[in-house]
């Protein structure tokens, strides 16, 4: 079997756009992956044009580790987000055709699963005013469909510093989901990397009360002795990772024992197969991973995979029950979570289980998506 070619859809919104990768092959089966870009969409687009034709047609695609390879090292340069992601949709479509091929999921082929049921947490649902009642009631309504955990980023357009009367604010947009939610569901809370170190220490005191299960990014990404400083100084679990893009450069961050649960992209960090490498390594430093999962229905499919051959597997994120539920209808047998168990059921069907309605997609056209943390209302995600 050789890959014949690669078609691209994009699925757009007002702040994200969605890239479904299809692999086609010369036995007529085809792959999809899919991974989400902010701002970089076009140029991703144009790396996998090239890529098509300087590694992708003619290969087997059975051969994932050869084709990664040759992806991520063949051109010299060095691999960023663009090319991880681009290499990460193409993987995950191999995976999916070699899975269609042998008649098991993709899971099977990873060594086997060891859960039937992943948890989920809700994103995306604080779309609304940020007040204490509004964000009461959206929470509850986040409760009423069955799940379990949730997460927020309660601090404005914070950076860097955070006075006191807008981190009273913050605590009391916490106290409001935390009335709403009870005491036994997780409440994740993410700075995307907003804060120094001394700012997100004292924040971290603040909404030690409402018992978080984790701090995510409390300072900018880069700076692992930043992290490490705040995690020393904490008792919340910390998580990181959703910006890091190379299972390689998460070495120094395990040696410094600076985070408790990891949180890689699958469709950006080379797709399926590094991410359960990465999830290996992270079980040798006794730490959990947590998939960053902002995509679609193809990149959670995709995560779950991951999830069922991955003994520290904590917990996968989903956006679409909330922003942007509409474009769950692009991908036939989009995974759901049950609301009776706030977990998603682990797929036994060939390859991802799913597959890309090309009709459908064509509904969303790409769009000028605009994602910007430091605006006002950005937590509404919608155009300015």
């Amino acid at each position: 079997m050789r890959i014949t070619g690669i078609s691209t859809h994009v699925v757009g919104t007002p702040w994200r756009n969605l890239t479904y990768v299809q692999v086609h092959t010369d036995e007529g089966l085809t792959g999809v992956g899919e991974t989400r870009m902010l701002g970089r969409t076009d140029a991703l687009i144009g790396y996998l044009r090239e890529a098509e034709a300087n590694h992708i047609a003619g290969s087997d695609p059975f051969a994932v580790e050869d084709l990664v390879r040759r992806m991520k090292y063949g051109d010299y340069g060095r691999a960023g987000e663009i090319v991880m992601s681009g290499i990460a949709v193409v993987e995950t479509a191999c995976w999916d055709i070699k899975g269609k091929a042998l008649g098991v999921p993709v899971w099977q082929l990873l060594g086997g699963k060891v859960t039937d049921r992943v948890k989920a947490y809700a994103n995306g649902w604080y779309t609304t005013e940020r007040t204490p009642e509004a964000y009461h009631g959206a929470a509850s309504a986040v409760v009423a469909r069955g799940y379990r955990a949730l997460k927020i980023d309660p601090f404005g357009t914070g950076h860097f510093e955070l006075g006191q009367e807008e981190t009273r604010y913050a605590v009391s947009l916490i106290e409001a989901v935390r009335d709403a939610i009870g005491p036994d569901t997780e409440l994740m809370l993410e700075m995307h990397g907003r804060f120094s170190p001394s700012t997100a220490v004292r924040i971290a005191h603040e909404m030690a009360p409402f018992r978080p299960a984790w701090l995510e990014e409390p300072v900018p990404p880069e700076n692992l002795k930043a992290l490490a400083k705040v995690a020393g100084r904490v008792d919340v679990p910390i998580a990181t990772g959703e910006r890091i893009h190379d299972r390689i450069e998460f070495r120094e961050l395990f040696e410094s024992q600076a985070a408790d649960i990891i949180q890689p992209d699958v469709g950006h960090i080379g797709g399926i197969l590094e991410t359960r490498k990465l999830a290996a390594t992270a079980e040798t430093h006794y730490t959990l991973i947590a998939p960053h999962n902002v995509g679609g229905s193809v990149l959670t499919a995709a995560s779950l995979q991951v999830a069922g051959c991955t003994p520290n597997f904590k917990i996968l994120e989903h956006f679409n029950d909330f922003a942007d539920a509409d474009i769950k209808k692009v991908v036939k047998g989009a995974p759901q979570v049950d609301p009776a168990t706030g977990c998603f059921e682990l797929s036994d069907s060939p390859g991802l289980g799913v597959e890309l309605d090309v009709d459908a997609a064509a509904e969303f056209p790409q769009q000028r998506a605009r994602f910007d943390l430091w605006a006002d209302g950005w937590e509404k995600r919608q155009p300015k």
